[in-house]
């Protein structure tokens, strides 16, 4: 089954634009072109342009993700540079979500003391009274 720009761009939750751009930057080799020139992009294309969008999430810049794509075009002999690219950004994902969760810990903080100063109808529950204990208790 093949599929239109529109059609993966909805599918993908991006725009036909990035997938254009995607295209001329060689993320996505293998895409089959009408004799008008028309990409058509079939399920394999959806698989890689996911492995596209994980990748640009975890913030590996677009050349980097070209490199990737190019050692999956050399086969095997690449196999230890492919393995070692997803160890390096599983290390940055793991980095970003640690310091997610310190961030989660401050909101659910604040979330719980205003929510106690609203049922009590004040901040006097807490014990510091000072203006710079509002953002910092």
């Amino acid at each position: 089954m093949t599929y239109s720009i529109g059609e993966v761009a909805k599918k993908m939750n991006i725009t036909a634009y990035t997938l254009r751009y995607y295209d001329k930057e060689g993320l996505i080799p293998f895409i089959e072109r009408t004799p008008n020139g028309t990409r058509l992009f079939k399920n394999s294309d959806l698989e890689t342009l996911k492995i596209v969008e994980c990748l640009k999430s975890t913030g590996m810049p677009i050349k980097y993700i070209k490199n990737f794509i190019d050692w999956c075009s050399d086969g095997d002999s690449t196999l230890q540079q492919r393995y070692d690219m997803f160890m390096e950004r599983k290390d940055v994902v793991e980095a970003k979500m640690k310091e997610l969760k310190k961030t989660m810990e401050i909101i659910d903080h604040k979330c719980w003391y205003y929510k106690t100063s609203l049922a009590a109808g004040t901040e006097d529950i807490h014990k510091n009274k000072k203006l710079g204990d509002c953002i910092s208790s």
